[in-house]
């Protein structure tokens, strides 16, 4: 078990459109600051000046990349993020929450999109993030056609309804392969992803990451 003041920690949470990701991770941070950590809450892509413009164009529906150059992207986005914001927070001891991180990736660039080996995205990412590596995942989990369910309405709640981005307007199928590659990764790495049931409601699933969490980190 690791004590939370020894060092910093990187914590990711992932999974497909509409799994509750912002929220689960708005209710960690406002808990674990409570305990007087630091935290700092960070997503990709757009996280950077630079990354606010790659967002911008990666999830522009009338954009088309190939895998290749859609991985390369996707990586010098992490680059920028490593290098002016998890490293530095994590150097001074923060707890570093991400919504969405390596694990993202390796399933919509290399699993689903097939035309890169996983194990290449894996040299990459590792090339990238070098020591900034996610010590815990929280992958939330639910069906395909639920989350796109949840995508929608929170579209129509902030007004976006009609302007899905490039993600959300993939077909079920696609959705449905997003699934199969987060949970084959999470049998691959058990001992860092943790699966959670993000078909509950929102308190519930909260119980679950922070039983989940308390049983990993000692909290002083």
């Amino acid at each position: 078990m690791v004590k939370l003041a020894d060092s910093g920690l990187l914590l990711t949470f992932e999974g497909m459109e509409g799994c509750g990701k912002s929220t689960q991770i708005a209710l960690l941070a406002g808990r674990l600051r409570g305990l007087g950590r630091e935290v700092v809450v960070s997503r990709e892509p757009g996280a950077t000046a630079l990354g606010l413009e790659l967002r911008k164009l990666l999830l522009d529906p009338a954009y088309d990349p190939d895998a290749l150059t859609e991985m390369l992207l996707y990586l010098a986005d992490r680059a920028e993020h490593c290098r002016l914001v998890v490293a530095p927070a994590l150097r001074r001891k923060a707890l570093v929450l991400l919504d969405r991180y390596v694990d993202s990736t390796w399933v919509y660039q290399g699993f689903v999109d097939r035309r890169l080996e996983t194990a290449r995205v894996d040299q990459f990412n590792h090339l990238v993030v070098g020591n900034c590596w996610p010590q815990l995942t929280f992958l939330l989990d639910c069906p395909a056609e639920i989350g796109l369910q949840r995508a929608l309405r929170r579209n129509q709640e902030n007004g976006s309804v009609g302007v899905a981005d490039r993600f959300e307007r993939r077909r079920l199928d696609f959705h449905e392969a997003v699934r199969r590659g987060f949970l084959t990764l999470a049998a691959r790495e058990p001992e860092r992803i943790q699966v959670v049931d993000a078909t509950c409601g929102i308190e519930d699933m909260h119980a679950v990451i922070w039983r989940e969490f308390v049983k990993k980190y000692a909290l002083r």
